[in-house]
């Protein structure tokens, strides 16, 4: 067997990933197969140190002992009989499993196929606050693999056959001789299947499969949060040999808003007023995620910052019904004329006076008061 280096054989880099490792072993073994290069000794060599390489590579624990000890690791293995044979604990797969989960979608066929179950898919939808507090159906377009319809997911070319397996009969199943036992192995040629593809399938490319689009209605329920995610059964990728459909993940982004913000159940926003309003008290119109106003009463004296909750204006989720909570920012009024300042030096010059014990600015006073005493105790140090 060849001592090449095993990145080398595939073509790949030494930092590739498991996805690349099969798709480069998939390439070159569909093209140096035996059973496509019928007595061509040179393809035959290739496709066995092609099976030694993937077989290393494909699994980590090897794969790491390979990148760290070379070759030298496996010689005793091979000097007992190839790479049929374990390597390591827990590693009890000849090349048949190996090769099944890669060329399943190739040379499958016969009832030694295995069932497996297609991958989950993720849509990640933008919604508006508003859909996701009232719920809204979307149409989504989603691309997928689905079973190509050309080969019914076995690769063959339309109108060829598999042929039948000359290395096995057509059993899957090749049997050998070791010493006192006999082992029955999957056969590597047809990978357990009892059949081979003869002519790829132009359509698919020999994979079984092929991309499309599909459009599906999603529900969004009334008062879904930002980050969810609502699950489709069966509406992720196909499942191979007769095995299940994948599910498919939508998940909610929710876009910022223009007045609204969100907390659990409760919505929030700020409201603006002028500082007559704040000292006076008044009304003033408060909008609703609905779409309407309700009043809101502002009592005399207050401060900015100050929260003010209306029950029932949140949003319903879990039978639970939110607040909207409005928080009061009070506005210093800009571009005055002479007369608007003369007005409120006026007012400065009255509501710096004490009226008997009662203050006009309480914060302001409270605040000067611990500033002298803060300044009295630094100026002992």
């Amino acid at each position: 067997m060849t001592t090449r280096n095993y990145y080398e054989i595939l073509g790949i880099p030494n930092d590739a990933e498991d996805k690349d490792i099969k798709k480069a072993y998939k390439r070159l073994a569909m093209k140096y197969h035996p059973d496509r290069n019928k007595g061509n000794k040179h393809s035959e060599d290739r496709f066995k140190e092609i099976k030694e390489a993937y077989e290393i590579l494909s699994d980590p624990q090897k794969r790491s002992t390979y990148d760290q000890y070379g070759h030298s690791a496996f010689d005793q293995i091979k000097m007992n009989g190839g790479f049929n044979n374990d390597f390591s604990s827990g590693s009890t797969s000849d090349f048949g499993d190996i090769f099944g989960d890669v060329f399943g979608d190739i040379f499958g066929g016969n009832k030694r196929s295995y069932r497996s179950r297609g991958s989950d898919l993720q849509y990640e939808i933008s919604l508006s606050l508003e859909e996701s507090v009232f719920g809204v159906l979307k149409e989504i377009r989603i691309p997928k693999l689905v079973m190509c319809r050309s080969c019914n997911g076995n690769g063959s070319k339309f109108g060829t056959h598999l042929i039948t397996c000359a290395s096995c009969n057509g059993l899957g199943q090749i049997q050998t001789r070791q010493g006192f036992f006999t082992v029955q192995q999957t056969c590597s040629s047809c990978l357990g299947k009892g059949r081979i593809v003869q002519d790829i399938c132009n359509k698919c490319n020999g994979n079984g499969e092929v991309k499309r689009y599909k459009v599906l209605s999603v529900k969004i329920p009334s008062g879904v949060c930002n980050g969810s995610r609502i699950r489709l059964s069966g509406e992720g990728e196909s499942g191979k040999n007769g095995g299940s459909n994948g599910d498919l993940y939508v998940r909610i982004n929710v876009k910022k808003h223009e007045i609204f913000w969100r907390e659990k159940n409760d919505l929030y926003c700020e409201i603006p007023i002028d500082f007559v309003t704040a000292s006076l008290g008044g009304e003033v119109d408060v909008p609703t995620i609905k779409g309407g106003v309700v009043s809101l009463r502002i009592p005399p004296e207050t401060q900015t910052g100050r929260m003010f909750r209306i029950k029932g204006n949140g949003i319903c989720s879990s039978y639970h019904m939110g607040d909207l909570i409005c928080k009061v920012l009070i506005e210093t009024p800009v571009c005055l004329n002479e007369s608007q300042k003369k007005l409120l030096g006026k007012f400065k010059e009255i509501t710096e006076k004490k009226i008997g014990c009662r203050q006009n600015n309480p914060i302001s006073n409270n605040f000067l008061e611990r500033l002298k005493v803060f300044l009295k105790r630094n100026s002992r140090r």
